[in-house]
């Protein structure tokens, strides 16, 4: 059997703190010589207007390993959102990265041959915070991207788990469309 890692995807959401400073990274990972490594080279290369691909950083000419790439979700318009995004937020992936590494989520002896790309959601609205509490922000992506990140390397949620329980989970926005609250 193959040591290798082609292709693990996952999600987390982790909410809870003040408002706007919610976490949804949805990660793909894989060896550098891979789809997954395809697609990073691919995105670095063809950045969009609003939508630029960074990767994570502990701080400006630190990056971390596996190579990950941030790829916002929102459409960046807003200096402030931004700073906030490439900041904070950017530092709370390469962080959760480095923890994923540390936990043995990813194998260490990988770092080098993995990269990652992360969907990253920051609330539009975080720019009207006012006092934003910036170490929660961190907390919370920084979790949301470990867990990501613990999800994909188990294939998480299992398929016999979904198909178990398909018919009692409803969609959050589904059920406030149902209830016309959207």
């Amino acid at each position: 059997m193959s040591n290798r890692i082609v292709l693990r995807a996952g999600e987390a959401l982790v909410a809870g703190g003040p408002p706007g400073t919610a976490a949804e990274p949805e990660v793909v990972i894989g060896e550098l010589d891979g789809p997954v490594g395809t697609a990073l080279a691919t995105l670095t290369g063809d950045q969009v207007a609003g939508h630029t691909r960074v990767f994570a950083l502990l701080n400006t000419d630190i990056m971390v390993r596996p190579v990950t790439l941030c790829v916002s979700k929102v459409t960046v318009d807003n200096p402030r959102y931004t700073n906030i995004l490439m900041g904070t937020v950017q530092f709370a992936i390469a962080n959760g990265v480095l923890d994923a590494v540390r936990e043995g989520l990813i194998p260490k002896e990988k770092a080098n041959d993995l990269g990652i790309i992360c969907s990253v959601w920051l609330a539009p609205s975080i720019v009207e915070v006012e006092n934003l509490d910036h170490k929660a922000l961190f907390d919370i992506h920084r979790k949301g991207m470990t867990q990501a990140i613990r999800k994909a390397m188990s294939n998480e949620p299992t398929i016999d788990w979904l198909l178990e329980n398909q018919e009692r989970i409803t969609h959050k926005y589904y059920q406030m469309g149902l209830d016309g609250k959207v």
